[in-house]
């Protein structure tokens, strides 16, 4: 049967690689149809042209739907519906907010709301062989301790509102697994390419680079807190793959997995490495954390300082995710999560070619 792969999320970057890594692993058979917000047409027309010039694929093996996932059937034009019904075998829904600071009511609608309406969608399809959710490992909120992919358990609390509406979003995809084929993936945070360092924004782990960059006129940098705590990095590269694999592994039809770096770093390693390859300096001395969070509790200096102060709950953070399904479920793919230290060259390296460029840069609120 002819296969019909149906994206939320385009023209995201991580959405648009894995778009790629999908046709590429079905030689590029199949038909691609991407959910994109009506005043996003135009950048989405434009990436569309992008891969299938790139890959080689007839244009009409990719289709743009105007819609939106936070509205009840998804698609502005409902006549559209037929057509999916009887071409899509593989739903993959990316399409979410992302931002540490969100504010509750938008992250719900989005990340909540949102979700339940691709679920509906997805319980109308009559050829559905798989759906693919896009979590994050990081819906165990305040938990600590080894954490595994089989455990959806709410926290006593969430360090944001994101984490709390991707745990709520979770619970509701959970739920349908006894209806229709669901793999749900649960990355770590998620960097640029190993090899390349390409990234689509300074967010997360750039946070770091970020505030190195602003205070390299000093002589002498402290860390922030002692760094005890692990942050987990992946390189988008194994999170694209891996998803390509498991999303059409046969075992992997109701399973969860943690696409995870099984050997994480501490934070005060992390920023260790990083300062040696952006300044080639080592961090003299600590700034408390709770002066930290003072500092950035003001407007001025969290922009300043390009960072987010939701950003440094992770730093202290000790929860540690066992993904042994996941490792498990890719021991004959040939992939597996490269060691952070072997891409902090070409992480660096993009970043110091782009930090002014305020297309990557996160607004800081």
């Amino acid at each position: 049967m002819e296969k019909g792969y149906f994206f939320t999320g385009f023209p995201g970057f991580i959405c648009n690689q894995l778009i790629r890594e999908v046709w590429k692993k079905n030689q590029l058979q199949g038909e691609v149809f991407v959910l994109v917000l009506p005043n996003m047409f135009e950048k989405a027309n434009q990436v569309k042209n992008e891969i299938i010039t790139e890959l080689g694929v007839n244009e009409s093996a990719f289709t743009i739907v105007e819609g939106d996932i936070t509205k009840k059937g998804l698609l502005q034009h409902v006549n559209e519906q037929e057509q999916l019904s009887k071409r899509v075998t593989h739903v993959f829904h990316l399409a979410a907010i992302y931002d540490l600071a969100v504010p509750r009511d938008i992250a719900y609608k989005v990340n909540v709301t949102g979700t339940n309406n691709v679920n509906e969608w997805v319980q109308n399809l009559p050829k559905v062989q798989r759906y693919t959710y896009f979590s994050t490992a990081y819906v165990v909120g305040v938990r600590e301790g080894t954490l595994y992919e089989a455990e959806l358990i709410r926290p006593p609390r969430f360090k944001n509102y994101y984490e709390e509406t991707k745990y709520e979003a979770e619970v509701l995809v959970e739920k349908l697994k006894k209806e229709v084929p669901i793999t749900i993936i649960r990355p770590g945070i998620v960097k640029g390419h190993s090899h390349t360092g390409e990234t689509i924004k300074f967010d997360g782990p750039y946070f770091i680079m970020n505030f190195l960059d602003r205070l390299k006129f000093l002589p002498i940098i402290p860390r922030m807190g002692k760094g005890e705590g692990f942050v987990n990095l992946v390189p988008i590269d194994y999170i694209i793959q891996a998803t390509a694999y498991l999303s059409f592994f046969e075992q992997g039809a109701g399973k969860t997995y943690h696409l995870t770096d099984p050997t994480p770093y501490r934070t005060s390693e992390l920023y260790e490495m990083i300062m040696k390859e952006l300044l080639n300096k080592k961090p003299k001395g600590i700034i408390p954390l709770n002066l930290g969070k003072w500092l950035l509790s003001m407007k001025p200096m969290r922009k300043f300082l390009g960072v987010e102060k939701e950003a440094l709950d992770y730093f202290t953070w000790k929860g540690r995710f066992d993904c042994t399904q996941a490792q498990n479920d890719l021991k004959d793919s040939g992939i597996s999560c490269p060691d952070f230290k072997d891409g902090i060259r070409p992480m660096a390296k993009f970043y110091l070619q782009h930090k002014n460029n305020p297309n990557y840069q996160v607004t800081i609120l």
